[in-house]
């Protein structure tokens, strides 16, 4: 077991030992500590924000939103790795979404459904209450690297009520897989507000060019399925979701496959904007989102004042899972 997987195992066991309020209060404590570093991750979730809310809002305001969006993602992370622990009832209090009949019909007509999700909330107790709903539930998981961190997240999924499918080095395509699992009626959702391959569909976001995914798309498409985005947030205790839609699907003679993709695709786009401009606090994008940022970020004058008293060098880029 290396660093990066000892250090995930030992968080996995000793958050859970902490008491609630005690593992609230850490995780606060270290993403203000974060905000005040100025590290890349701060630096790059700045700019994306800055996108987000647009050139009016004061430099102030977005330095507060940004450490609330620390917050968030920190939040996150503790609950992920205390929802092992949480009881089937738990985690149906801890979670609710908005529009949960649309999903209940779909999974009762044994039509499957697919839902774009955003990086966003707590993405890892939504699919647990999926699960504890008792519908099947599908998804895809980008392959980590250490090995070993990658098969802990899999048992973890796993092990609250989720199908996985690893994105690469299966026995089978994904994207067969999930045709498969909708037409067992299986709920898929995935994360769509950013491209992961560098061979996603190139869509107009926030007055930006960036690249999304084209699954949830082309699965509606080739199965059928209704097409759902999601937007995410938190609110006080819990965790919060609503569904946009169905999507209106484009019609299979009006033009070729491709064309009506990056229609839908561009849909998606549209909705994800929608639910992150609400919630902008709680959209956890601390990476590259548009195509014409630099690699690496440039820190603001106010990155640069907040940083200019730290001792040492700023921690690593944070990655989502």
């Amino acid at each position: 077991m290396n660093l990066v997987e000892f250090g995930y195992a030992a968080a996995w066991r000793l958050v859970r030992m902490l008491p609630a309020p005690v593992a609230a209060g850490l995780s606060r404590a270290g993403a203000d500590r974060a905000h005040r570093k100025g590290g890349r991750g701060t630096v790059r979730l700045r700019a994306n924000l800055r996108r987000v809310v647009g050139p009016a809002m004061p430099e102030a305001e977005l330095d507060e939103l940004v450490r609330d969006g620390l917050r968030s993602y920190a939040r996150y992370w503790v609950e992920m790795f205390r929802l092992p622990s949480l009881s089937r009832e738990a985690v149906l209090a801890g979670f609710r979404l908005d529009g949960e009949e649309l999903l209940a019909a779909d999974v009762a007509a044994g039509r499957g459904a697919v839902v774009a999700l955003p990086h966003a909330g707590n993405w890892d107790l939504a699919g647990a209450w999926v699960a504890a709903k008792g519908w099947p539930m599908t998804t895809v998981m980008e392959r980590l690297k250490p090995e070993g961190v990658f098969e802990r997240f899999v048992a973890f999924r796993q092990g609250i009520g989720m199908g996985i499918i690893p994105l690469t080095g299966g026995q089978k395509p994904p994207f067969g897989v999930l045709e498969e699992k909708i037409g067992q009626g299986h709920v898929v959702p995935l994360l769509a507000d950013r491209d992961m391959s560098a061979r996603g569909v190139e869509v107009d976001f926030f007055a930006g060019r960036t690249r999304m995914p084209a699954g949830p798309a082309l699965l509606a498409l080739r199965t059928g399925a209704p097409l759902y985005v999601a937007s995410m947030w938190f609110e006080d205790g819990i965790a919060r979701a609503a569904l946009d839609g169905p999507l209106e699907i484009p019609d299979p003679d009006g033009a070729p496959l491709d064309q009506r993709v990056r229609a839908l695709t561009q849909q998606v786009a549209d909705r994800l904007a929608a639910g992150i401009a609400r919630h902008p606090q709680d959209w956890h994008m601390l990476q590259r989102m548009w195509l014409d940022q630099p690699a690496r970020p440039a820190p603001t004058a106010t990155d640069a004042s907040s940083a200019a008293g730290r001792r040492g060098g700023s921690g690593p880029a944070t990655t989502t899972p």
